[in-house]
């Protein structure tokens, strides 16, 4: 196999010189090395792609054909250097694959699929290589090795085992098919959802907008002469424009269209992902199978803290039932709230919930998001966000406008440590566009690594948003939702950026999956502290603070919607793992997901509307039997942040503890020790609770939420 792929990439590779393609040397002429976006092509990209594969295939026959006996440093080391020049790539083309796309690079993600998930097969298999690395592992005990060291070992000879180095004969080949046509489902489905989000144009007349905001109307109005419509107001189903209409809009009849077009998205028609996402799980399970495994779910969580589905579950069925009944009663209060507004009986329907869910927070708390939007301006918000490091680890942010952006809307900025000393960049990207995704998320252009001579090469991170956009006479003002999601994202970039490790797969938010989210988690509980949010939140005209009794409602009405949220959260987990503990083929997805769902469901099934259709989170995303992580990292953060209110939340000790013993280690240890280092003990969902409001009902052991088993 390896000799073909060599073979077939020598045509591409000779297209281009060097000195054509920025992609074949390290990036030079840019302040830090950073990606030099303006002399990127597309066509650059599958050269340079081939051209690292090539090397990188080289760089393992060395390994293999090197005469001296395998050591940490030849094999375990020589490994995890090799490839950088195809990562110089990769690590460009799919974030922006997801934040700038467009035909012609969903067309080469395509292309390119198959021949990267053959290049990492065929190393995963090559047989040299894997007797190596086992020969190095097996004489662990006799070596010299750090604790990080180690961690490396450890985690080279789970990756090869967990794909297939024990395979031998016919099983070699049917893992190698299987990896394949994975790799291409999964950018299928991703693919498929962006598509189709792009398809949707809403038109509304004047008298469709009752209830609307003035900005949400002039977005959209604004949208409408882009298209060259006067007097008519255009909506798209991107997040924020969908999620303002769902709160505002009077019509509950088109409240209803919107929740079924959005809802249905991708489950029917040329874009429907029902068949796609079925091979995945289908697919999934035949390689779990082959390994060994009795699902897929008990393949991904032995590389877990969780470590196998009986704890993911434990943890789920013990928060449904602490907010189960909470979750009844706010729903019992919304209805009673809804009948009085209406004058007659209502049934709360999923199109009606964000509607007089956001009429009651407001009519107990004075809780108006539009309200606050002029104290959310995003410079400020930068400001105050970008200015949470500052206080608790010293950090500071300098835009550099020297560095390359992909698109306009994108700043870079300068990260110095509270010594002055460089840390890394950072680049925002804030609004939504065609050519970008729905979420938000973070990502790197270069991770952190110590070089072979002691240099500490400082990471390149990206986090990309989907705020309200500005208008022609309002700049872009946020609710406190996407404050909070601001404040998470930034969370992730922190752990990239002040990551400080010796081997670049260690470094950053390169750790076990259910303990990637919790430095982002973190971030988002300063929200509702007061001591935070009057240091910077200010209106956007008047330059005045933010009242004091704005401050005390977003902290009085922080625990509203907790169970509902919560048990929201509960769904996609129930789902994730019903997917991926599946041990035959699923025939009904509706009936499927609906069956999945049900003991935390909150309103009857409404028929053709499913969720799994536009989960890209683990159906082209890295979460495949992992959306629990959340819910087992808001445990961690809320016992995280409990310590620091012991404390003072912008105490530096603590913050110093913090960022030692979690931001700063990457993977280089188990989560589980760095947690009880930083902590003291192990994390329970006590602190989840209080922090809720929730009466306890149930006790989780610690052992389950903490300890990798």
């Amino acid at each position: 196999m390896r000799k073909s792929i060599i073979t077939a990439l020598a045509v591409t590779t000779s297209i281009m010189t060097q000195a054509q393609n920025p992609f074949f040397e390290e990036f030079k002429g840019t302040p830090h090395g950073t990606p030099p976006f303006d002399k990127i092509d597309i066509s650059h990209y599958e050269p340079a792609i081939d051209r690292g594969i090539k090397l990188g295939l080289q760089g393992v026959d060395e390994i293999v054909a090197n005469p001296e006996a395998p050591t940490f440093e030849n094999t375990i080391v020589a490994l995890e250097n090799s490839g950088r020049d195809l990562d110089r790539v990769l690590n460009v083309f799919f974030p922006l694959e997801s934040a700038l796309s467009d035909d012609a690079v969903m067309e080469l993600s395509m292309k390119i699929t198959p021949r990267l998930s053959d290049y990492s097969t065929s190393i995963s298999l090559n047989e040299g290589l894997w007797k190596r690395i086992k020969a190095v592992h097996d004489s662990a005990d006799t070596l010299r090795l750090t604790p990080e060291d180690k961690m490396l070992l450890k985690r080279t000879y789970e990756s090869f085992t967990r794909n297939g180095a024990l395979l031998e004969g016919a099983d070699r080949d049917t893992y190698s098919k299987l990896s394949s046509r994975l790799s291409e489902l999964t950018t299928v489905f991703g693919q498929n959802v962006l598509k189709e989000l792009n398809t949707y144009k809403i038109w509304l007349k004047a008298d469709d907008l009752d209830g609307l905001t003035e900005s949400s109307i002039e977005a959209a109005a604004l949208a409408a002469k882009e298209e060259g419509k006067e007097g008519e107001y255009l909506f798209t189903l991107d997040q924020p424009v969908y999620m303002a209409f769902m709160k505002n809009s009077t019509r509950r009849d088109l409240r209803e269209k919107m929740y079924k077009l959005y809802s249905g998205r991708n489950s029917k028609g040329e874009y429907n992902n029902i068949p796609v996402l079925k091979e995945i799980a289908e697919t999934r399970l035949k390689l779990a199978n082959l390994l060994g495994y009795k699902t897929y779910a008990d393949y991904s969580l032995a590389n877990t803290m969780a470590a196998k589905p009986e704890n993911v579950y434990n943890l789920l069925n013990s928060l449904r039932d602490a907010y189960r009944p909470a979750q009844q009663a706010e729903f019992a209060e919304l209805t009673a709230f809804a009948t009085k507004l209406e004058g007659h009986p209502v049934e709360i329907k999923p199109w009606d919930y964000s509607y007089y869910s956001n009429k009651l927070r407001n009519a107990k708390y004075a809780y108006d998001e539009e309200e606050m939007r002029p104290y959310f301006e995003l410079n400020n918000m930068i400001d105050g966000v970008f200015g949470l490091a500052t206080k608790l680890y010293g950090l500071t942010f300098e835009k550099n406008a020297d560095i390359p952006v992909y698109h306009p809307d994108v700043t870079a900025f300068d990260v110095k440590d509270r010594d002055g000393s460089y840390l890394g960049v950072i680049y925002t990207d804030f609004f939504p566009r065609a050519s970008k995704r729905a979420g938000a998320w973070m990502t790197e252009f270069k991770g952190q690594r110590t070089e072979t001579d002691g240099t500490n090469s400082r990471p390149h991170v990206t986090i990309v948003m989907n705020f309200t956009k500005p208008t022609a006479t309002k700049p872009s003002l946020l609710t406190p939702y996407e404050v909070e999601t601001f404040l998470h994202e930034f969370g992730h970039a922190l752990h990239g950026l002040l990551a400080n490790t010796k081997y670049a797969s260690l470094a950053g938010t390169n750790v076990l999956r259910d303990f990637v989210e919790l430095p982002s988690q973190f971030n988002e509980n300063y929200l509702t502290e007061k001591e935070f949010l009057d240091g910077f939140a200010r209106h956007y005209e008047t330059g005045e603070p933010i009242p004091a009794e704005l401050v005390d409602r977003i902290v009085a009405s922080s625990q509203f919607g907790a169970a509902y949220a919560c048990l929201r959260q509960l769904s996609f987990g129930l789902l994730d793992m019903a997917w991926h503990t599946i041990t035959e083929p699923v025939e009904d997805a509706a009936k499927f997901e609906n069956d999945a769902v049900a003991s935390v469901a909150m309103f009857e099934p409404v028929e053709g509307m499913l969720f799994a259709p536009t989960f890209s989170h683990i159906f082209a995303g890295g979460y495949a039997a992992g959306y629990y992580s959340y819910k087992w990292a808001e445990v961690l953060d809320a016992d995280a942040f409990a310590h620091f209110k012991e404390h003072g939340i912008f105490d530096r000790e603590t913050a110093d503890s913090f960022r030692n013993n979690i931001l700063t280690r990457g993977g280089t240890e188990d989560p589980a020790v760095l947690y009880r280092r930083f902590r003291g003990h192990d994390a329970t969902i006590d602190a989840l609770l209080k922090r809720d409001g929730i009466e306890p009902t149930t006790t989780l052991p610690e052992k389950d939420l903490n300890r990798h088993d």
